[in-house]
């Protein structure tokens, strides 16, 4: 959890050093790096980037800083941890970036607030979010449910995820749909209603040294039918990856 460390439907929410450092309770931590990576659109002709951004974590009892997120820590009710979050998330595009696209308005990326929760069972931990638009450009509400496990392996760790994200009509007629003033040879206007897009992912982990650590994150997003059936797009998965490094201070 666009920038591309933030996409729509497979970034993972997590600091991109979860599992690999430890510290003591209530201890507070923080690291800096580097991330880079590309997103595959599901847009037709989509010219797809490379792009890279650095990393800041911060977290002690209070607050977790991640990249492009922040969390507020609650009150936990036992092995359920709850927390207000937001979020910028990368996505969209510029007419620019496809010949397809020419004549469309731009689709601005967002900042999401909501709140998240995590149940961490022992045997893996699934979470999920509720987010709304914040800066109010697609006016859309997003909600995903996800469930994950890091395995480790000595200096490594492998983090397979599976997840599942509900995105309101606002959302999908905001980034996938065509007004009627956007209508076009071979794009006619279109109005999509809510759907739902399921994630495949995994995340692997090397502890360099005990404060360095680099990372590999690889996901599949199939998009729900209201995405799919939208005249911007030609392909149903969008596929994701994205390295990194870091210090752990």
């Amino acid at each position: 959890m666009a920038p591309v460390f933030a996409q729509t439907t497979n970034a993972t929410t997590t600091a991109p050093e979860r599992g690999v450092f430890s510290a003591e309770s209530g201890e507070s931590k923080w690291s800096v790096g580097v991330a880079g990576g590309m997103n595959y659109k599901v847009y037709r002709d989509f010219d797809n980037k490379v792009s890279g951004l650095p990393l800041l974590t911060y977290e002690n009892n209070w607050v977790h800083v991640f990249g492009p997120g922040v969390d507020v820590k609650l009150p936990s009710l036992g092995p359920v941890s709850f927390r207000l979050r937001g979020r910028f998330i990368g996505e969209g595009y510029k007419a620019s970036d496809s010949p397809f696209l020419q004549g469309m308005n731009d689709r601005d990326s967002s900042f999401w607030v909501g709140g998240a929760a995590t149940w961490r069972t022992g045997f893996a931990d699934l979470s999920t979010e509720v987010l709304g638009d914040a800066m109010g450009n697609s006016k859309g509400t997003r909600a995903k449910l996800q469930i994950d496990r890091r395995f480790a392996a000595g200096s490594f760790g492998f983090t397979p995820r599976l997840a599942a994200e509900w995105v309101d009509s606002k959302y999908v007629n905001y980034y996938y749909g065509v007004t009627q003033g956007e209508v076009g040879a071979g794009r006619p206007s279109y109005q999509g209603d809510s759907t739902v897009n399921t994630e495949i992912g995994m995340r692997i982990d090397w502890r360099v040294a005990p404060k360095h650590a680099v990372f590999l994150d690889m996901g599949a997003t199939r998009m729900g039918s209201a995405i799919k059936n939208s005249p911007l797009v030609e392909k149903d998965t969008q596929y994701g990856v994205r390295v990194g490094y870091s210090y752990r201070f």
